[in-house]
C-alpha cells in the first residue's frame, strides 16, 4: 500500500465538511431510498421523524464507527469500507424495510376490514403509524448505516484524518462531526420537503392508495436488490 501524506482535520472542519456533503449530493444519494418509504406511508410532515430518527441514527452510528476503527487500525479501514460485503448491509435493510411496510399495509387493510372502518380513514392512518412493526425502524437504521459505510470523497477525507490521528476517540470525534453535519439538512429537506410531497400525492390519489403503497415496496426491492448486486453505488 502507498504511504499517503497524513490528513489533519479538526471536530469543526469535519462538522463544516459534512455539512457541504449533506447539502448536495447526500439527498440526491438517499432520495431513492427514503422516497418509496415516505410514499408508502401516512404521516406526512408531522410524523416524518418516525422515518428521519431512525435513519440518520444509522447514518450518524456509520459514520461514527467508521471514523473511530480509522483513528485505531489505519487506513486498513480503507480496504472493509471497499468490500463488496458493505453493500449488502444497505441492499438488505432496504428488503426488510419494503418488507415491513408490505406487512404493515396488510395489516392495516385486515383492521380496516374488520372494525368496518375506511382504510383512508384518519384514524386508521394514525393508528397505522403508532403500529408500526418494530423491523421498520430496525431496517430505517441500517439502511442509514449503510449510506454511511459506502465511501464517498468527503467521508474519505475525514477517514484519513481519524487515521492520522492514531486514536480510536480521536478518529470517532471526527466521524461525529462529520455524521452531525451530513444529517442535518437532509433531515430538514425530507421532513418538510420530501415528507410533505409524500402526503400530498396520497391525499390526491387517495383511490390508488394500496396500489401506491405496493409500488413503493417494489421500488423498494429493486434499489435493495440492485445495490446488492451493486448495479447501483449510493
Amino acid at each position: 500500500m502507498t504511504p499517503l501524506e497524513p490528513v489533519t482535520l479538526s471536530f469543526g472542519a469535519a462538522l463544516i465538511l459534512g455539512l457541504t456533503f449533506g447539502a448536495g449530493p447526500c439527498n440526491i444519494a438517499c432520495l431513492p431510498y427514503l422516497g418509496p418509504v415516505f410514499l408508502a406511508q401516512d404521516g406526512g410532515v408531522r410524523n416524518s421523524w418516525r422515518t428521519l430518527v431512525p435513519f440518520s441514527s444509522g447514518r450518524l452510528s456509520g459514520y461514527a464507527l467508521l471514523g473511530a476503527v480509522a483513528g485505531w487500525a489505519g487506513l486498513l479501514v480503507q480496504e472493509w469500507v471497499s468490500h463488496p460485503g458493505v453493500r449488502w448491509i444497505l441492499g438488505g435493510a432496504t428488503i426488510v424495510v419494503a418488507i415491513a411496510l408490505l406487512l404493515r399495509h396488510y395489516r392495516s387493510s385486515t383492521s380496516c376490514d374488520s372494525k368496518h372502518k375506511s382504510c383512508n380513514s384518519p384514524e386508521v392512518a394514525i393508528s397505522d403509524i403508532q403500529q408500526s412493526t418494530p423491523a421498520l425502524p430496525g431496517g430505517l437504521f441500517f439502511m442509514g448505516m449503510g449510506m454511511a459505510l459506502n465511501p464517498c470523497a468527503p467521508l474519505t477525507t475525514v477517514i484519513f484524518a481519524a487515521a492520522a490521528t492514531a486514536s480510536a476517540l480521536g478518529g470517532l470525534s471526527l466521524g461525529m462531526g462529520f455524521g452531525l453535519g451530513a444529517v442535518i439538512i437532509p433531515s430538514v429537506i425530507f421532513a418538510f420537503g420530501v415528507a410533505h410531497m409524500g402526503a400530498q400525492i396520497r391525499e390526491h390519489l387517495e383511490n390508488w392508495r394500496g396500489a401506491l403503497e405496493k409500488f413503493s415496496v417494489l421500488l423498494l426491492i429493486l434499489m435493495g436488490t440492485a445495490t446488492i448486486l451493486g448495479w447501483i453505488a449510493p
